[in-house]
């Protein structure tokens, strides 16, 4: 079994500029480190995939009709890493992972950031995958803007949703690990005035590097920079979040049920068979006893 770090990682609420604008911040530094640590992610990876499992943690609490509603948020570049998947959910549970985790680039040689967005590469598609008041599916895309995903949600926000946001999204990896992760999303609520938007764009592009702001501060601190001068009004408590997958022993079992017979006999013959949870990568080594008690396909689909 994978170790699994203490859920340390929170989500904080917030309204500004008398209710007209929304706050949600993410302190993803635990869920990204398990991300890494889960998936074995190069460092440039450990960026990308960290920055769409905030997104899709605050996208889930924007986008969100019910308090465990979940937003799978994928994204098809054509850089390296291939493509990456980030499921969140509107009670704090994140998980994702991509195509090729040793995917790597150098820093950028302008500012000696990592190039998450060349690694995911600018020509592509992001697309949204939520649930209507219906239960059903419902999923809105658009073009990447420029790979590094913040744009991207925000352009994706804007297009698709017609909700102007400003989306900042960070990962800070020091001594081979992930030092600080997280992401804030401000959104522009029915009633936000021009000045209060401009004082909102102003106070963000004062901040300069998300990254360089969560090395130096919490997240709380963070946000009252966001909203400088806009009267923040701050939820009493935060939420705990996670990264937390939905498999298990038993799915894992009953993933065999569709093989055939000859097929099952086969790993059976071979000492069980392992299967392994892309989400999470978690491996179940799936004993043949456990696969012999399976039912036949054609049973299973009468029961």
């Amino acid at each position: 079994m994978i170790d699994v770090i203490a859920p340390a990682s929170y989500i904080m609420r917030g309204t500004a500029a008398g209710g007209t604008l929304r706050l949600v911040g993410i302190d993803s530094t635990h869920i990204v480190e398990e991300a890494r640590l889960r998936h074995h992610l190069s460092k440039t990876a450990t960026a990308a995939l960290g920055r769409a499992l905030s997104a899709s943690a605050l996208l889930a609490i924007l986008l969100g009709k019910k308090v465990d509603s979940r937003v799978t948020l994928r994204i098809q570049g054509d850089g390296p890493l291939g493509w990456l998947v980030a499921e969140g959910s509107a009670d704090g549970l994140v998980r994702g992972y991509v195509r090729d985790p040793d995917a790597d680039l150098p820093p950028r040689t302008s500012d000696d950031k990592l190039d998450v967005g060349g690694l995911v590469g600018k020509n592509g598609e992001l697309a949204v995958t939520r649930l209507l008041d219906n239960a059903e599916p419902w999923t809105g895309s658009v073009e990447l803007v420029s790979g590094e995903i913040a744009q991207d949600v925000a352009f994706y926000l804007a297009s698709s949703e017609q909700i102007p946001s400003a989306v900042l999204l960070g990962v800070y990896e020091e001594g081979g690990k992930v030092a600080r992760a997280g992401g804030l999303i401000v959104q522009a609520m029915p009633g936000a005035t021009d000045a209060t938007l401009k004082a909102m764009e102003e106070n963000i592009a004062a901040m300069g590097y998300f990254t360089d702001n969560l090395r130096q501060s919490s997240l709380l601190e963070v946000m009252e920079r966001a909203a400088k001068g806009l009267d923040l009004q701050m939820a009493t408590a935060a939420q705990s979040a996670r990264f937390q997958c939905r498999c298990s022993r038993e799915r894992a079992i009953q993933s065999l049920v569709f093989f055939g017979g000859t097929e099952r006999q086969e790993m059976m013959d071979d000492g069980g068979q392992e299967v392994v949870c892309h989400w999470c990568n978690e491996h179940y080594k799936i004993n043949p006893d456990e696969i012999a008690a399976l039912d036949a396909p054609e049973e299973h689909a009468r029961a």
